[in-house]
Parts: C-alpha cells; sequence; structure tokens
C-alpha cells in the first residue's frame, strides 16, 4: 500500500531521511506475500535505497523468493537537464554488473529493461519519434558539451545537496540554440530550452 503524501525519496537529502521515507511511503499486505514467490517492479532503480528497503519488506511479510523487474535500463549517468539526480558514484549501476546490483538490493533475481527495446517499443507506440535524450542510461549527451570537468562540477555540488539543474552550463544552452541538428531533432529539445533557462536563471 503506497502513502500518497510521501515524495520521491531517490531526492531527498541524507540517506537516513531516504531509508525512513521509504518505510512511511510503503507498507506491506502480509497475506499478499506469505510463503509466496513474488516479483516486484519499479519503474527504475537510481540508489537502491527504495528497491533494497521493499525488496526486505517482502521478505518480513513472509515471501518466500523476491525477484525485481525495473521498467528503465540501469541508470549509471546523471542526468544534468533538469532533473534532481545524485552524483554518479552514488548511482547504484556504476561500476556494478546486474548480478552485484541484484546482491545490493537483496533480491533473488533482477531484471532490467533493454534500453534498445525501450526506444523500439517507443517507435513502435509513435513512429514519428527519432531521437531519444537518453544520457542517464548511455551517457550520450545531446549537447555535446558535457566533459567529465563539467560532471567533476556537478559531483562537487552534489555533495552539498544543491539541485544539479543548476549546473546546467551555459555553454550547454548556447550549444542547443546552435546545434547543427535536423527540424525533428531540433523540435525535441527546443521545449526544454526555456524551461532551462528560467532554471539557470533562478539557480
Amino acid at each position: 500500500m503506497k502513502n500518497r503524501y510521501i515524495g520521491r525519496t531517490f531526492i531527498m537529502p541524507g540517506q537516513e531521511m531516504r531509508q525512513k521515507s521509504v518505510r512511511q511511503k510503503l507498507n506491506a499486505v502480509n497475506v499478499e506475500f506469505k510463503n509466496k514467490n513474488v516479483l516486484l517492479v519499479d519503474d527504475s532503480i537510481v540508489r537502491g535505497t527504495t528497491s533494497r528497503e521493499i525488496v526486505q519488506m517482502a521478505r518480513d511479510a513472509g515471501a518466500r523468493k523476491v525477484y525485481f523487474a525495473s521498467a528503465a535500463p540501469p541508470v549509471r549517468f546523471p542526468n544534468v537537464y533538469g532533473i534532481d539526480m545524485p552524483s554518479r558514484r552514488e548511482l547504484i549501476a556504476t561500476g556494478r554488473s546486474d548480478e552485484e546490483i541484484c546482491r545490493e538490493i537483496g533480491a533473488d533475481k533482477l531484471v532490467y529493461q533493454d534500453l534498445d527495446s525501450l526506444k523500439a517499443a517507443v517507435c513502435k507506440a509513435n513512429p514519428a519519434v527519432q531521437y531519444f535524450e537518453a544520457s542517464c542510461f548511455d551517457g550520450d549527451y545531446i549537447t555535446g558539451d558535457i566533459t567529465p570537468s563539467i560532471l567533476m562540477k556537478l559531483r562537487r555540488r552534489a555533495k552539498t545537496e544543491m539541485p544539479t539543474r543548476a549546473m546546467m552550463s551555459a555553454s550547454s544552452i548556447s550549444t542547443l540554440r546552435s546545434a547543427k541538428v535536423d527540424n525533428s531533432r531540433r523540435q525535441m529539445i527546443v521545449c526544454n530550452l526555456r524551461r532551462f533557462e528560467e532554471q539557470l536563471a533562478g539557480a
């Protein structure tokens, strides 16, 4: 059962607060878990805090086996385009195999969405979609100017719990304006350009 009044835990400051919030946000109904093999499905795994807690909650409620499926591919890179996200070293998928992540969250088996399959599914639903901003999965930043030094600045900001969107560089905004891309790709990013500028102005 989900408490709708608890916000997204992965952007909360501090590990202790995140763990506490997970337990306040979700409650296991024992009769649904006792002596059963269960498959838990979540939209993504970021730090792994929520995944680890709900796997344990399922076990505490009596589940025999706990399998975990992520509807997103492994999140291995920070998103710098307006989403508050941990630095790369805080991402559970950084430097770990699927098997190692599975052990970290305490599941019996872990299944990730495949990025190519995800893109194919979206294209099938809407053939007009040709380009994807999937940097948090593949590290391919669409502006082309997110360098290791920029990511280092993001990591330093993350230590003080500052929103990562504040690190969106002015050069990235300039690149978006002048990027030599076709119209369909430009349309994909132009709607975010104004929002990025507003966030920078208010940072």
